[in-house]
């Protein structure tokens, strides 16, 4: 499996999932996603799924100070609608890291350590996502702007003739190259990360 190189250089996030500790998936329930795993759940590598991801690695980061984020404790809700705009890939990029699943989540084990109805959309906030520890109902609020990390500006002219069927094989793979510079500049520039994510503890 091919991929940009830099997919590895991402910032890793390190969770504790009690449910698969307690079914055996996994060691003692810790386990590690990567940029590489949202990028097959949403199947494809952007400014959105970047955002998202990095959304989620900042915000469980304020969450737990101290600890490991305990995944399936998480409550995802959305200011926005499920079908308006990117919501829908962005809260599915970060229900899947925390565990969160919608009403059509697992149901649990004899009333515990169950994944449904922890995401929600249509959410009065001043941001766009907001993370609530289940256990002390702590919550941080985010928002996302990666306007500071402009496109090529041959971007734009390549994908119109990609998209109308005028672009060569050549023309294609520079666009894409362009496209996944772009996300790269977003993912591995950390010095801006605070200038993108804006975070708010409650």
């Amino acid at each position: 499996m091919n991929y940009p190189t830099f997919f590895d250089n991402v910032q890793s996030i390190q969770l504790q999932d009690p449910l698969s500790r307690f079914l055996g998936a996994f060691e003692e329930g810790k386990m590690q996603i990567d940029y590489i795993d949202c990028v097959k759940l949403a199947g494809h590598s952007c400014p959105t799924v970047a955002g998202a991801y990095l959304m989620a690695l900042k915000g469980l980061e304020a969450l737990y100070t101290d600890t490991l984020p305990q995944r399936g404790n998480i409550h995802v809700s959305m200011k926005a609608g499920e079908a308006e705009g990117v919501t829908g890939v962005i809260a599915t990029v970060i229900a899947f890291i925390a565990g969160a699943g919608g009403i059509g989540g697992f149901k649990g084990l004899n009333g515990i350590m169950s994944r449904n109805n922890l995401l929600s959309y249509n959410i009065a906030m001043n941001g766009e996502v907001k993370l609530t520890r289940v256990d002390t109902n702590e919550s941080v609020t985010l928002s996302y702007n990666p306007s500071m990390i402009g496109a090529d500006p041959m971007m734009q002219p390549l994908m119109g003739k990609a998209i109308q069927g005028l672009a060569s094989d050549e023309e294609k793979k520079e666009f894409g190259r362009l496209w996944q510079a772009r996300v790269e500049k977003i993912l591995l520039s950390k010095e801006l990360w605070n200038d993108m994510i804006t975070i708010t503890k409650e």
